[in-house]
């Protein structure tokens, strides 16, 4: 029979014990059995059994040991407990009595009194400071119920102040452990909140005296030590960091307004955030301004350099500025233009960074500007954008590209003028878009939006001037380039051949040449241009090629077969008047083909013709010196005729 405890469980017979014990090993029966009796067997029995009793009674001494144990232990914390409410009431009641003696020793006199005031007061500063000290205790071993308890005593004592900055001072202890001083500010805040409405009666008065600590101390710090150390030395970086710095500031005071921090929150965060960055804010859009002119500076300059170009002044009133002056605005040959190679002295990539610079500054002077200030400084960004871009840059390619453009009796002159347009409107497209989506948002609603506009009006009004002028004097030079080709290729013998028997009718080869030129000139316009500007420049053009064509054929003398291949090339010229896509110039070469019939029709049909659709309406001078250059007007009396 094994040895368990629950063989001992009340009541507990030991002879009965016994006998069954007997009762149950074989051949220990004292009444017989099956088996005859065995003393030996039953004392050995007897032996296993003991040393089983021995075995069982020392794992129930060792559990019984180790249960004592646990009771002392338990008692012993039960009496801390006791003693440790004991002493907190005692705090408590000692803390209510010495603050009510406190208050009555302010009204008794000094003179009479003074020993015992003089106790108190001492009396009161000790529990004060004992308080304070039991709260920073149980603060840092995380007691919140103790941090509580003490809070409540101390509420009414002038140590409440110092028992919150105690608080706040060890709830920044270690907080700091990343890189980031912002999330780790929204981490601490966030943890902190959860803890104050525990421990405080007015959390939002604890919450607020936190986050003022934090931005009065670590935050202004930090914001300092990135500032300070750009500040003189590289403005770019500066920039940068004080945009950085102020948008992460703002994005963190945004972040805190969730939190309770009294009823007006958002004016709180708002000077905690003035006090940090007012002396950098006040200077910004000097410092913004200064870096934007030498950046853009520097970027104007880095590209004449790399096309090894000296800018030339302009505007300096010397002589061969004013001869200068002139050639531009007239036809008159005052010496050789300025050979630029093809150079239009515009760069895309040029704008793209300027405009790229002026866009940064608009995105700092809309976060960094106070919003009574921010149309001003906006204003005078644009002003700088406009000196770079429109005058530093464009202005001067356009005076550059006017001085080049050659005299229109120049041979075989490069027009890279129409290049220049090109360039200049793409980039007027992207000046234009960072106007409206940049700068406008900044002042549209404010009395500067009339002055921006008026500026821009007045800055592009002005370009386009430069503009025209240059267009019209390059479409002199091409008019120029058709004229000599006419005066060198077209023979006098084209339209009054020795031999009418034979020759070709076909147009002739200087009509071919011109066509050519036209056709090639037309393609560039309209690779130069977009909008209305093609269709007009085209149609101004499409005038002064007819002009030319007009007045070339009225230097010759046509014979029959003459007149012929005079048709022929205004037909030619005709065809080629319908790439220009303008109505009117072809009604123009349409004309002019049906004037040529007068130099062939037979003379008793001049009236019959000159009354058609085409002709009825034009002059009767313009009719009869058609008429004229038939090489038969005098011999047939055609003047008769047409009268």
């Amino acid at each position: 029979m094994a040895a368990t405890a629950q063989l001992f469980e009340e009541p507990f017979d030991a002879d009965e014990y016994i006998e069954r014990l007997a009762w149950r090993t074989p051949g220990g029966g004292s009444k017989g059995g099956a088996e005859a009796f065995d003393p030996k067997r039953l004392l050995e029995e007897f032996k296993n059994h003991i040393e089983e009793l021995k075995q069982l009674d020392e794992r129930i001494q060792r559990r019984v040991e180790k249960l004592e144990q646990q009771c002392n232990r338990e008692a012993k914390e039960f009496a801390r407990k006791v003693q440790d409410l004991q002493r907190s009431n005692q705090i408590k009641e000692a803390a209510d009595i010495i603050q009510k003696l406190h208050l009555i020793a302010q009204e008794l006199p000094f003179d009479r009194f003074s020993d015992v005031k003089a106790k108190i007061a001492s009396k009161y500063h000790d529990l004060e400071r004992q308080l304070i000290q039991e709260f920073t205790a149980a603060q840092r071993r995380g007691d919140i119920k103790r941090m509580q308890e003490v809070a409540a005593v101390l509420l009414h004592f002038k140590g409440y102040a110092h028992c919150v900055d105690v608080y706040i001072k060890q709830c920044q202890e270690g907080a700091y452990g990343r890189s980031d001083v912002f999330e780790d500010t929204a981490l601490l805040c966030q943890r902190v909140n959860k803890q104050v409405g525990e421990v405080f009666c007015s959390p939002e008065t604890v919450m607020a005296k936190l986050i003022q600590s934090i931005f009065e101390n670590k935050l202004q710090s930090h914001v300092k030590d990135k500032l300070e150390e750009t500040r003189r030395s590289d403005s770019e970086q500066y920039l940068k960091n004080l945009f950085d710095l102020y948008t992460r500031t703002t994005t963190l005071a945004t972040k805190l307004t969730e939190f309770n921090l009294g009823s007006d929150k958002h004016t709180f965060l708002s000077k905690l955030i003035k006090n940090i960055f007012s002396s950098y804010l006040e200077s910004y859009i000097d410092v913004e301004r200064e870096h934007l002119r030498a950046r853009s500076a520097m970027i104007l300059q880095r590209y004449y350099d790399s096309k090894n170009h000296q800018k030339r002044p302009l505007g300096t009133g010397s002589i061969q500025e004013l001869k200068e002056r002139i050639r531009q605005r007239t036809n008159l040959p005052l010496g050789p233009s300025i050979d630029t190679h093809g150079e239009t002295f515009l760069s895309q990539e040029v704008v793209v960074n300027l405009l790229q610079e002026t866009r940064h500054a608009f995105e700092r002077c809309h976060r960094l500007s106070d919003p009574s200030d921010l149309p001003k400084n906006a204003f005078s960004i644009f002003l700088l954008l406009v000196e770079h871009l429109c005058v530093d840059h464009i202005d001067y390619a356009l005076e550059i590209g006017l001085s080049a453009i050659p005299s229109p009796d120049a041979k075989n002159a490069n027009l890279y003028f129409l290049d220049v347009v090109q360039q200049a409107n793409t980039i007027f497209h992207l000046f234009d878009k960072q106007f409206n989506d940049h700068l406008m948002p900044l002042i549209s609603s404010s009395p500067k939006l009339t002055e921006c506009l008026h500026k821009k009006k007045e800055v592009i009004e002005q370009m386009e001037v430069k503009l025209d002028t240059g267009i019209d004097r390059t479409l002199n030079c091409m008019i120029g380039q058709m004229k000599h080709i006419l005066s060198t290729e077209q023979k006098k013998t084209d339209f009054k051949p020795e031999d009418e028997n034979n020759v070709m009718i076909q147009y002739t080869n200087a009509c071919s040449k011109v066509c050519a030129y036209v056709s090639k000139q037309v393609e560039r316009v309209r690779k130069s241009m977009d909008g209305k500007n093609v269709d007009t420049v085209l149609t101004e053009l499409g005038v002064r090629f007819h002009r030319l064509i007009h007045e070339h054929l009225q230097q010759f003398s046509y014979s029959s077969m003459g007149g012929m291949l005079a048709i022929c090339d205004v037909a030619e010229y005709r065809r080629c008047a319908k790439d220009f896509r303008v109505p009117l110039v072809l009604q123009l070469f349409d004309t002019l083909h049906a004037l040529c019939n007068l130099l062939v029709v037979a003379p008793d049909n001049l009236k019959q013709v000159c009354s058609g659709e085409q002709l009825t309406n034009l002059d009767r001078n313009l009719l009869h010196a058609f008429v004229q250059l038939r090489a038969d007007y005098r011999s047939s009396r055609l003047g008769r005729h047409f009268s």
